[in-house]
């Protein structure tokens, strides 16, 4: 039996076991990685180090990378958002070409991508890790514009600073509302874990203020274990409607500040609107994505059903059970990568297995997790049996245990991939 401690630390190896490196004499390979997050700076880095004497350039429009994971602390101002960004010296220092500039054309014809800078870049394979991108149509009412007052904060950077500036303006005994949209969309977890620590900031500064959740969903990531959590810490200043009861937010009216659904009319004091998503603009316009609005792809190679060459990865990829994580796209592109590299020398791919893990804080001392891994099928298929979640009465030693994990794999993560 391997401990739950032991899985997570050990399912980095499970995701890609493949250490060997390939040298190509001749005409070195071209790789080019679009997209510097926890999933293209992951396969930037392991293009490199599994064949050295590739060309391997990673572009990001950004010369620092805002962290998603743990901005929830920021947002209830228990974290510094400077604690999020990270730069890309540690890519460098690995060999790769780190090119701060936006991709604005993919042509798969031609094997080659142009910027916004004028720059052209051909490629002998292409790996994209764009992200996602908000569907402003997806909620009556909700573009841009009103993303200014009522932020989703769903891409960490001004958005998070803009909700958490607004939680400490609110006054005690306002309204928090929360819309949590359905799936599939990045950090299934994410909305509840935001619950959970605006909550823990109100009980503390704003006591006599209260939280909705409305849900386009009935069920959600981790439920079982949020719920009795927000029970025991939060008692009923935590409110949480599902589809079913006419939780989907369906409006919003950004001037009177104003939040619809199907059968009622919320005036909150601060609204967090987090609307569906879809595939960033880049994986549209190169024409990887399908009428989901997401890239299929072959699940042992990663590469796109759509487009010869491309490779797509992380939040913007069709996983179906594989969640869209920090975790899951940092293992992707390890995998990615080892598959990039065998398929430029001719050799035929590996059945890769994946893992998943996922933390939640409820305080900032109390966490939960789920486990998932996945092996190739239709897409990703869960392995029956591996894998699961927190137990439901574990031990407020073990919850403390499980929120100091949370840390640490944070700090390894990131120093993993931008260190």
């Amino acid at each position: 039996m391997i401990s739950r401690r032991g899985f997570v630390v050990g399912s980095g190896a499970l995701a890609v076991a493949l250490p060997w490196r390939r040298s190509f004499a001749n005409s070195p390979p071209r790789v080019v990685v679009v997209g510097g997050g926890f999933g293209g700076a992951t396969a930037a880095r392991f293009v490199k180090r599994f064949a050295p004497n590739a060309s391997v350039t990673l572009i990001e429009r950004s010369p620092a990378f805002t962290a998603c994971p743990f901005s929830n602390l920021v947002v209830a101002s228990l974290r510094d958002m400077a604690q999020q960004r990270f730069g890309y010296d540690g890519v460098a220092r690995d060999g790769v070409d780190v090119v701060i500039d936006e991709v604005v054309e993919v042509d798969a014809e031609k094997n080659r991508v142009r910027t916004a800078g004028g720059s052209s870049f051909e490629y002998d394979r292409l790996i994209l890790s764009p992200g996602i991108d908000p569907i402003w149509d997806g909620i009556d009412g909700y573009d841009e514009s009103a993303a200014g007052s009522m932020p989703h904060a769903w891409g960490a950077g001004e958005q998070t600073v803009n909700l958490r500036n607004r939680l400490r303006a609110m006054p005690d005994g306002g309204l928090v509302v929360i819309a949590a949209p359905a799936n599939p969309f990045r950090c299934p977890p994410g909305p509840y874990e935001r619950a959970s620590l605006i909550a823990h900031y109100l009980k503390t500064n704003k006591p006599r203020s209260k939280l909705v959740i409305l849900d386009s969903k009935d069920a959600f990531s981790k439920k079982p274990l949020f719920t009795a959590a927000w029970q025991r810490f939060y008692g009923d200043m935590i409110s949480w409607q599902g589809a079913g009861d006419g939780g989907s937010v369906v409006a919003v009216d950004a001037g009177r500040g104003l939040v619809l659904t199907d059968f009622d009319e919320y005036a909150p004091a601060v609204a967090n609107i987090i609307p569906p998503q879809c595939a960033a603009a880049i994986a549209r316009s190169a024409g990887a994505t399908d009428r989901s609005g997401w890239c299929p792809i072959d699940p042992v190679t990663f590469e796109s059903t759509l487009l010869r060459g491309v490779h797509v990865i992380g939040d913007a990829a069709m996983a179906n059970a594989m969640p869209k994580s920090a975790f899951a796209a940092n293992a992707q592109g390890k995998v990615c990568a080892a598959q990039v590299v065998r398929a430029l020398a001719g050799e035929p791919p590996v059945t890769p297995v994946l893992a998943n893990t996922c933390y939640s804080l409820v305080t900032p001392e109390y966490g939960i997790s789920v486990v998932g891994v996945y092996r190739p099928g239709r897409r990703f298929d869960p392995v029956e049996g591996a894998g699961g979640t927190s137990p439901i009465d574990a031990s407020d030693d073990y919850r403390s245990t499980e929120a100091r994990y949370a840390s640490s794999w944070f700090s390894t993560i990131t120093g993993e991939v931008f260190g």
